[in-house]
């Protein structure tokens, strides 16, 4: 019986699989051998399943042994990726792409893996793309930008050849409404590699399997977050317009907390102020929040963020101490002169 048959049988029944059960069936996925209808049949058998957190971290790691190396080890031990499972249909900002800036101005290595908008209409490629970031870079110009800018973007389809042997299926699975794990994999397979995480989850049920298959694939340390706009709709993000549902891996790993802004010392926003649109929208969306005429909650939100990304990689050791610096370089201009650096960076 052919590999992926054999394991859609088991699923059906319940049974989960071992991690040489996913290395057998990650083979077979980005193979040329197994027929699409196939492929369709376990994706779908998996999901109905539930994928387990022992599950995703082994799925997770035979993809990134397949991932393209861009070679910047040398970083990885310092870095943190700031990056969500998206899917959450919220309508939010890209708030995850100013706080790769924030802390990349204040010296913190941020390794960015992202896509283009899929279930919105303007993903973290999309706005880094417009403004300045070459989604084609080759591994050689990314280590530059480590180097001067101290921040990278991996356009998640340039490195993950593995992933386009599924492509029909899981677009053939997409219009029949149905999810694959290929929806949660994205934020665990950063081809770079970075020590830490912050890692947002699309609906409650997925903070728990997310945050355990984030500690099993190790990193130094990470929070998984999901934001309560209602107890049926939720946002992949950690937000001052939110209940926040937190979960720590590595060195944080015993944190389990529900925090709001008020915990900062930040007012509680309306989800509107977070609400942002498509490209030319998010663009001005940017240089509104870069010249302090911003939505409140939208810039509280980001300050935030880069106050956890600080605090994550271990250069606060409070939270609330970085809220102060990271306002500071949002609003003062060092992330303005951060997105000048990089449109002259990656200028053709």
């Amino acid at each position: 019986m052919p590999v992926l048959t054999n394991l859609t049988t088991q699923l059906a029944a319940g049974r989960n699989l071992s991690p040489a059960d996913v290395e057998l069936a990650v083979g077979a996925l980005a193979g040329a051998e197994a027929a699409d209808p196939a492929k369709e049949a376990f994706l779908a058998a998996l999901a109905a399943k539930g994928e387990t957190a022992e599950e995703l971290a082994a799925f997770a790691a035979a993809f990134r042994k397949r991932a393209l190396d861009p070679g910047v080890g040398a970083w990885a031990g310092q870095a943190i990726d700031v990056v969500g499972t998206g899917g959450d249909h919220a309508g939010g900002f890209n708030i995850s792409s100013l706080v790769t800036l924030v802390l990349a101005s204040a010296g913190v290595v941020v390794m960015k893996h992202g896509n283009r908008g899929i279930t919105s209409k303007c993903g973290s490629a999309d706005l880094l793309a417009g403004l300045g970031v070459n989604l084609d870079s080759s591994p050689e110009q990314l280590r530059r930008a480590l180097d001067q800018l101290g921040f990278v973007f991996f356009f998640a389809p340039a490195w993950h050849p593995a992933f386009k042997a599924v492509a029909g299926p899981r677009k053939a699975l997409a219009a029949r409404g149905q999810r694959t794990i290929f929806n949660l994999l994205g934020p665990l397979v950063n081809p770079g590699r970075p020590a830490h995480t912050l890692l947002g989850v699309a609906s409650m049920p997925l903070l728990e399997k997310m945050a355990g298959a984030l500690d099993q694939l190790g990193g130094q340390a990470g929070l998984t977050v999901h934001g309560v706009i209602t107890p049926e709709r939720g946002i992949d993000e950690l937000t001052t317009a939110t209940v926040n549902l937190v979960r720590g891996t590595g060195r944080l790993r015993p944190l389990a907390a529900e925090w709001r802004s008020a915990d900062f010392g930040l007012p509680t926003a309306p989800f509107s102020d977070l609400t942002g649109g498509d490209l030319a929208t998010n663009l001005a969306l940017t240089e509104a929040v870069l010249a302090g005429r911003g939505p409140v909650g939208l810039t509280d939100t980001i300050v935030l963020n880069a106050a956890l990304g600080l605090w994550i990689t271990g250069r606060i050791a409070q939270v609330r101490e970085g809220i102060a610096p990271a306002r500071e370089l949002l609003l003062g201009g060092a992330v303005a002169k951060k997105i000048a650096a990089t449109r002259e960076f990656y200028r053709p």
